[in-house]
């Protein structure tokens, strides 16, 4: 029997379960320092964005809150 097997095994049960226990990460509205575009998303879009407003439930940055 090949010995990476059981381990290759234990490691995507590994990746399956800690992906059920993951929360949704909240959404923030973020503004550009350059030209006051906003844009929502969950993570900084890199240098010259700052965040305005948050946390939002959704990508729309329309509902108020943390996902549950």
């Amino acid at each position: 029997m090949n010995p990476v097997r059981p381990l290759i095994a234990f490691a995507a049960g590994a990746l399956f379960c800690t992906a059920l226990w993951a929360d949704l990460a909240p959404w923030y509205k973020w503004r550009s320092r350059f030209n006051d575009y906003d844009i929502c998303a969950q993570t900084s879009p890199g240098d010259g964005w700052v965040k305005v407003k948050g946390p939002f439930q959704d990508a729309h940055c329309s509902k108020p809150g943390v996902p549950h």
